[in-house]
């Protein structure tokens, strides 16, 4: 059978590991032809792509670096012909830290290297495929974050930042239609390796260091009682990037979060 995404070609940044990697391979198993995939982990990548059958392009790199988002488009055009889905994933955690926790400058510090990676490296990835993207009608789709909408996901960097993708995802958007459709997915507490900041000492931390602990944290604050795993959250960036399901949508951002909006006012 034909999967939703038969013959469409993909670029993900931060696709090793986590969501990122769970959205590769789900869509390879829906029909892509080819994605290509930026990580700084060479070793992951190299993994992920002995096991995708050649469909693979993986890149080594750093999503602050325009020239690697500029590479994966070429690459995708030069060997499978076109490019229809962007995926902006890569991204790193501030573990909640409060304004009190900073000094001047750790906050600098922390601030251009989180919002180097996730907003900059969002903003590359759109710049490097945005004229790939026209010529085939094609869309981006970026990972929020439950953040995006309310406070208590992350701490003051790590929410400002996701609140920020959430105006970036708008306001692309209206900037790129009606060639282009601009979307984004809202993950919720979602066990990964999402690492946190160099500048703050948590560049070996990660969110899935103690697997027990998280589900239980998790699972007690929100409504449907479980903690997300990657792949919970692929079949919104399958709809988003069906043309045949979703090209009426653009500007929004689906939250995949385990109800927690329920619990808003």
């Amino acid at each position: 059978m034909n999967g939703w995404l038969q013959g469409q070609v993909a670029v993900v940044t931060g696709g090793a590991e986590g969501i990122g990697r769970a959205v590769v391979e789900r869509y390879l198993a829906e029909g892509c032809a080819g994605v290509a995939v930026i990580d700084r982990d060479a070793a992951a990548l190299d993994q992920l792509a002995a096991d995708s059958s050649g469909k693979i392009i993986a890149l080594g790199g750093d999503v602050r670096d325009y020239a690697v988002h500029e590479r994966a488009v070429r690459q995708c055009i030069e060997r499978f012909g076109r490019l229809d889905v962007l995926v902006g994933n890569a991204g790193v955690f501030d573990f909640r830290r409060p304004l009190r926790g900073y000094d001047a400058a750790t906050l600098a510090a922390t601030m251009d290297e989180l919002f180097g990676i996730n907003l900059r490296g969002y903003l590359y990835a759109a710049m490097a495929a945005r004229e790939a993207l026209i010529a085939s009608h094609g869309c981006m789709i970026f990972t929020a974050s439950v953040a995006s909408h309310y406070a208590g996901g992350g701490g003051v960097l790590y929410t400002m930042g996701k609140h920020a993708v959430a105006g970036m995802i708008r306001q692309l958007a209206l900037e790129l239609a009606p060639e282009v459709r601009v979307n984004g997915v809202g993950p919720g507490g979602t066990l990964t390796g999402l690492s946190g900041t160099e500048a703050l000492g948590h560049g070996r931390r990660t969110i899935g260091a103690d697997p027990k602990s998280f589900d239980e944290r998790v699972g007690a604050a929100v409504p449907l009682g479980f903690a997300q795993r990657p792949e919970d959250h692929t079949g919104l960036y399958v709809l988003l990037a069906s043309r045949d399901n979703a090209r009426a949508v653009t500007g929004e951002i689906f939250m995949s979060d385990g109800g927690v909006g329920s619990r808003s006012v």
